[in-house]
């Protein structure tokens, strides 16, 4: 290394203890001295011979290039109804693979013939595309004829789960199947060490059905589910309210690291709740109803051990089980007279929830169908005891790994803001000069905050005013956003023009003009009265909101040439849940903005239900958030500043974060799009820059975000879009060939148009692009670095808590989970130097919270007092994996982990004292999302254009909330 290591320096905590000194990660590793895992299973084989007839039954009725596009038989439908009737059948593909050597199904006991060859009859027939198409009839017959299904039967024998091969890198490549069968065995022995028992009360726990479709590194693993656990809330005005139902999970899978040859298992510990009542049904997408029946839901099948997962579904007016119907899979094997009749199911949820005609059933709770009781998630303590109950199940063949250790850089980046002092809650209580003393200091410190920001945001817009609109339908917003810009940018002793619809500052870094207008009958839902079908009329909804918008946005622009930024009070997601989704104008309103070239931040309107104090409090935390976010999107930069010198990190260093925009056919305009894109921060640029890959040069971030609304492209398979991200990427280093540059990368957006970005795919110190052999990243610029973030989404990195205590039993059950903020080092000997660990600190929303509270059992904290809060939504840190895949040679890579750990917290948003979720290039490169709404117009509005080209007659119908003369009272509503 060519610096030495600052020596360590421990930081306290918020609450003044001293800091945690070690993480403790839910991840295991196979302890080599117990030698190979290997055990007994039934496996079941399609014969080779079986290929070539299924896939002419398969092919049947489509055209040449259609069968081309499908070469392999699908099984992903008749895998999903054995996981709802045969939930102790394990799956491990969508597709079949023919021959002895790739099982398709794996049980603990050979399943019974009989049934097997029902599902594989249904399976058979669901293969063609018209059952009723008498050609497809003979295809069926003759497919049946070539089959010897008697050649099918289960076979016993051994299966190695910790099968793996190295990828050139050194990364441990497990076989496919270990990623579903390892998982599932160590579940098994979870659940057969009885019950888990917490201040005397106890949860018992079950295998629930694996998830069908997902293979290898991207499987689901195995999960449990305890008994359903009921909690009765006490209403405000006395006596109970509805029951609310939920249950306690685990989560079990497999993973690997960068550059490790050891895979882990990663053990999740979460909650799922349950609906009560009618179900709101997505469209097209299912909602899960988990099954627990007295007996099989198959004729002659066994009494199924797990719960099983039966997906319902709303589609063409009709809510059914997918695969049923009346000629549907679940028909055919005659399981659906066991199950209820869907429409009465998702009217009265709950009523199966207890057990009713031999079954159990329970539908689960999906965040997109509004509030449920139950609070999301598990605080740290109660999540360590569940782990730490399940993980005495996987020894002695598992082993946890070593805690990870604080790294020795511990310093923050540096403060460009000055802290605001506490106001003491007791200030009745506290001494008049001690407390003038602290009201002075604050007054002085955001004097000094606001005189920062404001230079940042002239040197973004490059001494232009900032001149913004607030399209409003309240005045409670209005002035919630007008006081947020004075206080935001310290503006209260620059006002100029007060009202009544314009506001004028000006400070001696920059002018600010805010222009309120009602928003009026541009904010109405899409199609009026009745909610716009899906399809053409969703698009004609759109379009004429859009167009009016865009015309209405020209207008003021004519009297308000400079304005570049829209405030819009419109109401949230919940105002248009369920049926009226595509009512929704949110999108349309960004889309005309864009067109008129303004960048656009949503507010909702105050909360009708809210006390009145409480209403106005929290429009006023919303509206200082909305005016930070909307300066964003012009660009202005409060970057981070680290802390580790020039001789570690080179000075005028370039920030590239590489993301795709993507959207599919059930986005919020029903239109696809994919749009690499590259975000920059550069040394000495006024603001942050872009660009898209059909864009040549660099451009003002808020031009960035602007392009990519209304793009309807043509449709790319996966290789053209991974060819179109490799072309991209290779275009823009070479743009920054001679400056010192560093490539970030979020692996979950990235990897699946850029393979060099998965786990076998990386090597150190060698980038690969184009889907050939990794390349030295010296041939791609001296000054070039890498470094690769994954985060926990799908379990890629395992759940975590800070630990103050060992495990022994003078303390069982007392055993305290911490959250605790830095970067942290793996304690694993022999793993690779280039993987490091970020998390934040505790979510400065969650200040009721203590990491003592539970939510399954009951629980009294180290103080005496109840801590049992079924309600509360609970939070913990992700655990951020920094890989610092490519460096120079000389380069000390913690130090580079550092840099983009400190890159987390920027001050200028209110979570920067926490700490965003990823680096802030990321953050600001996964925003760019918002705006990927493709939609086609025939003549979209050019802004550049002169107001007279623009048919006046239309463009006076969207703008009357516009019109300066407009009397107050005929706002259009």
């Amino acid at each position: 290394m060519s610096a030495s290591r600052p020596h360590f320096t421990p930081c306290p905590e918020e609450n003044g203890t001293m800091a945690y000194q070690y993480n403790r990660p839910a991840a295991y590793l196979p302890d080599p001295a117990q030698g190979p895992f290997v055990v007994p299973m039934h496996t079941l084989s399609l014969p080779a011979h079986w290929e070539e007839p299924l896939l002419r039954l398969y092919h049947g009725g489509m055209t040449e290039g259609q069968a081309e596009r499908r070469r392999r038989v699908p099984t992903a439908a008749v895998n999903q109804l054995m996981r709802a009737t045969a939930p102790d059948i394990v799956t491990v593909d969508s597709t079949a693979r023919f021959g002895s050597e790739n099982p398709w199904l794996y049980c603990q006991d050979a399943y019974p013939m009989a049934v097997t060859n029902l599902y594989i009859a249904t399976w058979l027939k669901s293969l063609p595309r018209d059952a009723d198409d008498p050609e497809t009839t003979a295809l069926l017959m003759n497919c049946f004829r070539d089959l010897d299904t008697g050649v099918l039967s289960w076979r016993s024998g051994k299966v190695d789960l910790l099968e793996q091969e190295l990828s050139p890198g050194g990364t441990a490549l497990p076989a496919s199947h270990v990623y579903r069968l390892l998982p599932d065995i160590l579940a098994e022995r979870i659940v057969r060490q009885g019950p888990y028992e917490h201040h005397g009360q106890q949860l018992t726990f079950r295998q629930v059905a694996g998830r069908t479709g997902a293979r290898g590194q991207g499987s689901g693993g195995a999960e449990l589910m305890s008994n359903l656990i009921e909690y009765v809330p006490r209403r405000r005005g006395g006596g109970d309210a509805k029951p609310a139902y939920y249950a306690a999970t685990l989560r079990i899978t497999v993973r690997t690291v960068p550059f490790s040859p050891v895979p882990r298992v990663h053990v999740a510990a979460g909650v799922r709740r349950f609906v009560t009542g009618k179900v709101y049904m997505p469209y097209g997408k299912g909602v899960s109803a988990y099954l627990l029946p007295d007996d099989s839901l198959v004729h002659d099948g066994p009494q199924p051990q797990r719960f099983a997962v039966a997906m319902l579904e709303w589609k063409n007016g009709t809510t059914g089980w997918r695969q049923g119907g009346a000629e549907g899979m679940l028909a055919r094997i005659s399981a659906l007279d066991a199950l209820p009749s869907p429409d009465r199911l998702v009217k009265e949820a709950d009523h199966w929830i207890h057990g009713r005609d031999g079954i159990q059933i329970a539908i689960g709770h999906q965040a997109a169908m509004g509030r449920h009781t139950i609070g999301t998630g598990l605080m740290p303590s109660e999540r360590r005891r569940l782990i730490e109950w399940a993980e005495q199940a996987i020894a002695p063949e598992f082993v946890p790994v070593p805690k990870l250790e604080r790294s020795a850089y511990a310093r923050p980046p540096k403060k460009q803001l000055k802290k605001l002092p506490s106001i003491p809650k007791d200030m009745e209580k506290k001494d008049a000069e001690d407390l003038a003393v602290i009201l002075d200091e604050r007054e002085l410190n955001a004097a000094h905050n606001a005189q920062v920001l404001r230079a940042r945001l002239a040197e973004a817009l490059e001494r232009e005013d900032l001149t913004a609109v607030v399209l409003h339908q309240s005045d409670t917003i209005r002035d919630q956003m007008i006081a947020a810009a004075e206080t935001g940018l310290g503006l209260a002793g620059h006002r100029r023009v007060q009202g009544p619809d314009t506001w004028v500052w000006e400070a001696q870094e920059l002018t600010v003009r805010l222009h309120a207008r009602p928003l009026g009958s541009l904010g109405a839902p899409l199609g009026g009265d009745s909610v716009p079908r899906r399809g053409q009329e969703h698009d004609k909804a759109i379009e004429e909101r859009r167009t009016r918008v865009a015309r209405a946005m020209a207008a003021l622009r004519e009297a308000v040439p400079e304005v570049r930024l829209a405030f819009v009070e419109l109401d949230g997601q919940d105002a248009f849940r369920h049926a009226k989704r595509r009512s929704d104008p949110k999108h349309a309103i960004r889309l005309g903005c864009a067109d008129a070239g303004l960048v656009t931040q949503f507010i909702r309107p105050p909360d009708p239900d809210a006390e009145p104090e409480e209403a106005l409090a929290d429009a006023g935390l919303r509206a200082a958030a909305a005016w930070s976010d909307g300066l964003r999107q012009t660009g202005v930069r409060l970057v981070p500043q680290h802390t580790l010198g020039d001789a570690l990190i080179p000075a005028n260093l370039n920030q590239v974060a590489f993301h795709l925009v993507e959207r599919r056919l059930d986005g919020p305009t029903g239109k696809q799009q994919f749009t690499p894109i590259a975000v920059l921060i550069r040394p000495g640029a006024k603001c942050v820059l872009g660009k898209s890959a059909d864009m040549h040069a660099w451009v003002p971030y808020p031009e960035l975000l602007k392009s990519l609304t209304g793009r309807v492209e043509g449709r790319k398979n996966s290789a053209e879009q991974s060819a179109l991200t490799a072309a991209f990427v290779k275009k823009t280093l070479a743009q920054l060939r001679s400056t010192p540059t560093l490539v970030l990368s979020h692996a979950q957006d990235v990897r699946k148009r850029w393979p060099w970005l998965r786990n076998g795919g990386l090597e150190r110190d060698r980038l690969g692009l184009d889907g050939g052999p990794a390349q030295r990243i010296g041939l791609y610029g001296k000054q070039l670095r890498v470094i690769r973030i994954a985060d926990g989404s799908r379990d890629e990195t395992a759940q975590c808590w800070a630990e103050a205590e060992e495990l022994s039993s003078e303390l069982e059950g007392k055993q305290r989970g911490g959250i605790a903020m830095g970067l942290w080092r793996p304690g694993l000997r022999g793993d690779s130097d280039r993987v490091f660990y970020s998390t934040i600190g505790k979510s400065g929303t969650q200040t009721k919270l203590t990491n003592d509270d539970a939510k399954l059992t009951p629980h009294t904290n180290a103080s005496g007092n109840n801590a049992y809060r079924p309600t509360a939504n609970a939070w913990n840190p992700d655990l951020l994996e920094l890989t610092v895949a490519c460096l120079q040679p000389g380069d000390d890579a913690e130090a580079w982990a550092v840099f983009v750990h400190q890159q987390r917290f920027s001050e200028d948003y209110r979570a920067g004292r926490e700490g965003l979720a990823l680096p802030l290039i990321l953050h600001l490169a996964r925003l760019a999302d918002d705006y990927a709404l493709p939609h086609e117009i025939e003549e979209a509005l050019d802004p550049t254009e002169p107001r007279a080209a623009a048919a006046p007659d239309d463009a006076l119908s969207g703008q009357l909330a516009f019109d300066f003369d407009l009397d107050e009272g005929d706002d259009v509503e």
